[in-house]
């Protein structure tokens, strides 16, 4: 009698064995950033990279998501609800990355940035990190001057040209260079910060009361987020304008020269991955996203009634017919 029983209690904790591995919580990836949801195009990709290296959202991996809407003073609130979910790795653009960086030393943290992780703070070196965090730098902040000499290849160089930005610490470096090129070349730049929504509808009548001829739009996640804006009041105005992203150009932009972010976050989720798997973010040296992508948009140029130079359609990576 008493066999029978302990072989009964024996099968029943046998049967339990595969329901309590299925109880068991999966590794949560914070996934932080200081847009909306709707601007983050790059959730595809950073999904991509997640399968190469063997992880499926809902399988073996949780992927937990926080939008700040463009609300920096939100993301602390958003950091401190990832780290009580808890997340075990939290991957994040460069606002949220500070954030989560102030908030904890414990959980890693993979960036995906268009400035340099260097000066943001974020890293002590791109070989040897150090601490917690580590990421993949894509360098659009750093590329306002060829965007720049693109866009007077494109348009000439006799017109006046507005450079519209938001200034934030990723694109203080963009700022910079794209103002030291503009005073090489010997061109006039009307140049208007942008803060808020409103900023943008301000900074456009001011192009058209100064008669811009053409406008260069610098990089960053808030002008990415405002896109849809940026490019219908630069339609409206019949400006010809240089954008830092390819989505720009294929939503109906001019042109478009700077990374691949795509790319950056589907490398980052190959970081995320090696997190997953056990390597320290200490030892892991921040990557460079290198391919650069020039897109020219022939039926916005033929609207604006330009002629895109043989030799600059030569150059192009992308031509949208």
């Amino acid at each position: 009698m008493r066999r029978r029983k302990f072989i009964a209690l024996l099968g029943g904790t046998a049967a339990a064995w595969p329901l309590a591995a299925r109880a068991q919580p999966l590794p949560v990836i914070g996934f932080l950033r200081s847009t909306s949801a709707a601007a983050s195009t790059q959730t595809l990709a950073f999904h991509e990279g997640l399968k190469d290296a063997g992880f499926f959202d809902g399988q073996n991996v949780a992927i937990e998501y926080r939008y700040a809407n463009d609300d920096v003073d939100r993301l602390p609130a958003l950091v401190d609800d990832l780290l009580r979910r808890p997340a075990d790795v939290i991957l994040a653009n460069s606002p949220a990355a500070r954030a989560a960086k102030a908030r904890t030393t414990r959980v890693p943290i993979i960036f995906v940035s268009g400035g340099d992780p260097v000066a943001d703070g974020l890293v002590t070196s791109f070989n040897r990190p150090g601490g917690n965090v580590t990421g993949v730098v894509f360098f659009s902040a750093v590329l306002g001057s060829k965007r720049l000499e693109l866009l007077r290849r494109l348009v000439g160089d006799s017109r006046l040209i507005g450079y519209l930005a938001h200034r934030s610490p990723e694109t203080e470096a963009e700022r910079h260079e794209v103002q030291e090129a503009a005073r090489t070349m010997g061109q006039e730049l009307i140049a208007h910060d942008v803060v808020g929504a409103r900023d943008i509808d301000t900074a456009f009548a001011a192009f058209a009361e100064r008669r811009v001829g053409a406008l260069l739009v610098g990089s960053g996640a808030y002008l990415f987020a405002n896109r849809e804006r940026v490019l219908a009041l630069a339609a409206r105005h019949a400006l010809p304008a240089s954008y830092s992203q390819r989505e720009f150009a294929a939503d109906g932009g001019l042109m478009s020269y700077g990374s691949d972010q795509s790319e950056s976050y589907r490398i980052a989720g190959l970081y995320v991955a090696r997190i997953l798997k056990g390597d320290s973010p200490a030892n892991l040296p921040v990557t460079r996203s290198t391919k650069l992508d020039l897109v020219i948009n022939l039926k916005t140029a033929k609207a604006l009634g330009i002629e895109v130079p043989p030799t600059l359609l030569a150059l192009a990576d992308g031509v949208i017919e």
